[in-house]
């Protein structure tokens, strides 16, 4: 299960577009203006947004400052991080870690009626579809997702206000000009530009916040976790949460002892660690199946090493 190749990680440009994809709110930045022009101070929202064809398009309420601004200048940038539900992120925010995220630069572009009326409709569509794929889930999936807080980590959920509110709003492109991945700590990685545009966003994107959620609001689930570390990593975890997942594999927060301390609590210290699939999980059904087969196994081998099994 362990592995530290490349063949067991995804490229910067993979994770970018699997976090465009798994998220649905951001940070938009443009330039404060007035009438003389732009001027050097920015102005930041969080804004929802869905990803169509590759391209982030996003929902500014109507009196926002940013309708203003891009009248004048429409420059732009884009923040969008990887999901943090739950527990998770009080945790990340105790270790002052920060989730990875995508950096984008570009150009904020209006919509005219026509174009803002398909993308609105296409917006309908994907909920549609989630909604449907949501009641369809075997009993695996849905075992593993029925600990999440529902409201707070379903995109369709999150995303109908923009339908069904009465706010209204003004719809943008955002026609990219760069992309930089953030990792954890703080560290920008440029990501080549025709790298993000070939590749695809994973089928479990959409569900990524809704499974790393449920994962973590289980104790049950989360003994899994610790045992995934002592069983595949060789690893002694006394806590551990699930960070983030993909189709290769899942990144995984453990709480392991300082090397040569004591048993103190404060001698403990959170550290990731990579866990990969034996075959790579096309979609939420298979990543489940994978996840529950290999608590299976730990348990089993857990048992046979205590003389039980």
């Amino acid at each position: 299960m362990k592995g530290s190749n490349k063949a067991t990680v995804l490229t910067l440009a993979e994770k970018c577009k699997n976090i465009l994809t798994s998220n649905w709110q951001g940070h938009l930045n443009t330039i404060k203006t007035d009438a003389h022009g732009s001027k050097e101070n920015i102005y930041t929202s969080k804004v929802k947004y869905i990803v169509k064809k590759g391209k982030p398009f996003i929902w500014v309420p109507e009196h926002d400052l940013h309708n203003v601004n891009t009248i004048i200048d429409e420059r732009g940038s884009f923040s969008v991080a990887s999901p943090f539900p739950g527990p998770l992120g009080k945790l990340l925010k105790s270790m002052n870690k920060f989730p990875v995220r995508v950096a984008l630069t570009g150009d904020v572009v209006p919509l005219n009626d026509k174009k803002a009326q398909s993308v609105a409709e296409f917006l309908k569509e994907v909920m549609l579809s989630e909604e449907k794929a949501t009641k369809e889930f075997s009993y695996t999936v849905s075992g593993v997702l029925s600990s999440s807080n529902h409201f707070s980590t379903t995109r369709s959920e999150s995303l109908k206000e923009l339908i069904d509110g009465s706010e209204k709003y003004l719809i943008y492109k955002f026609n990219l000009s760069s992309c930089m991945f953030v990792d954890g700590n703080g560290g920008t990685h440029e990501v080549d530009f025709e790298d993000l545009e070939k590749c695809k966003a994973s089928l479990l994107a959409p569900y990524t916040a809704k499974l790393i959620d449920g994962i973590n609001q289980s104790e049950a689930r989360r003994r899994g976790l610790i045992l995934f570390c002592f069983i595949y990593l060789n690893v002694n975890a006394r806590d551990a949460y699930m960070l983030s997942l993909d189709r290769k594999g899942f990144d995984v927060l453990g709480k392991v002892l300082f090397k040569g301390t004591g048993n103190e609590e404060d001698e403990y210290q959170w550290k990731q660690f990579r866990i990969t699939f034996k075959e790579e999980a096309r979609d939420v059904e298979s990543f489940c199946q994978q996840l529950v087969q290999m608590e299976e196994e730990a348990i089993q081998k857990v048992s046979s090493y205590s003389g039980l099994g």
